[in-house]
């Protein structure tokens, strides 16, 4: 900590991480002996929290992460989507091919950027807010493949025909970006992915995470 930092700030700030780390929730107990404060200080770090609804309590005591972090993480995907526009614009036009950012929300993934080539006579239409399940497609596919420890190898995934009849896609996922589980990839109307498009994808999903972090 510095003169310039607050204390309270900070420890608010740890309990919300610490909570997001859990699935089960932590006790004032055990936040008490994470933080390394006393159970006061927790009590009133949560009541704070909790006026927020950024944390709320079980009727076991357990302490939980709030609905309110979600108003405030829906901010985010503007954020994203402006920083991943340039990398999607250019992925678009080398590859002639619709290029989309898709990002995990819950059990799903969500295109939250979407690009479509401006030079080709047709292309896959795919609009920003579409949904579809993780195992499916190859942008949901590509993000299951990082969280298995297998993007590296050969780091992109290919599909053919799983969420639209006729059409491949190829995606890599974002690697290294703290807090943000996505992937860059392009769906087009083809019985295969050429195969200069998967490394080009890759690339691609490089350029947004190293704008992302």
């Amino acid at each position: 900590m510095t003169a310039e930092t607050s204390q309270t700030l900070d420890r608010g700030l740890r309990v919300l991480k610490l909570l997001a780390d859990t699935d089960h929730g932590l006790t004032v107990t055990e936040l008490s002996n994470k933080l390394g404060v006393n159970r006061t200080v927790v009590y009133r770090l949560l009541a704070t929290l909790e006026q927020h609804a950024l944390v709320r309590r079980d009727l076991g005591g357990r302490a939980r992460v709030g609905l309110g972090v979600l108003r405030l993480g829906r901010q985010v995907h503007p954020l994203v989507r402006e920083a991943a526009m340039p990398a999607l614009r250019a992925l678009a036009e080398d590859i002639g091919a619709t290029a989309h950012l898709t990002l995990v929300d819950g059990a799903e993934a969500l295109a939250v950027a979407v690009v479509e080539p401006t030079w080709t006579d047709y292309h896959v239409a795919y609009r920003a807010g579409f949904r579809h399940p993780l195992d499916r497609g190859a942008a949901g596919r590509a993000i299951l493949a990082a969280r298995q420890g297998q993007a590296n190898d050969p780091g992109y995934t290919l599909t053919h025909g799983e969420l639209e009849a006729g059409a491949s896609g190829a995606a890599a996922p974002l690697v290294g970006v703290t807090g943000i589980e996505g992937s860059v990839g392009v769906v087009m109307l083809a019985d295969s992915v050429p195969e200069r498009v998967g490394p080009r994808v890759v690339d691609a999903a490089r350029e947004v995470a190293d704008a992302l972090r």
